[in-house]
């Protein structure tokens, strides 16, 4: 069986996507744009998706509750409750 021809987009090439919460690594063929690259396992250049989660830092999938906050938010509604409470 052949596979049809011109079915997949230009872009669609393997890409490294990092997980920086758990620093998890899947390499996986999609279009999604990057602007770095990273040597994988094979020792092959592939471009690099960096990601806040996936399902190897996830509670879902880990089964463990935690809380990521990248942006400080959960800083700064701690600064404005205990202002609330003065």
């Amino acid at each position: 069986m052949t596979m049809k021809k011109d079915i997949h987009p230009e872009n669609y090439r393997p890409v490294i996507f990092a997980d920086n919460s758990s620093g998890a690594k899947f390499l996986i063929s999609s279009t999604a744009h990057t602007k770095e690259t990273a040597k994988w396992t094979d020792g092959k250049e592939y471009p690099v998706y960096n990601l806040e989660i996936s399902s190897a830092s996830h509670p879902f999938y880990t089964n463990q509750e935690k809380t990521i906050d990248t942006a400080g938010r959960v800083e700064k509604f701690k600064n404005r409750l205990a202002k609330s409470k003065k």
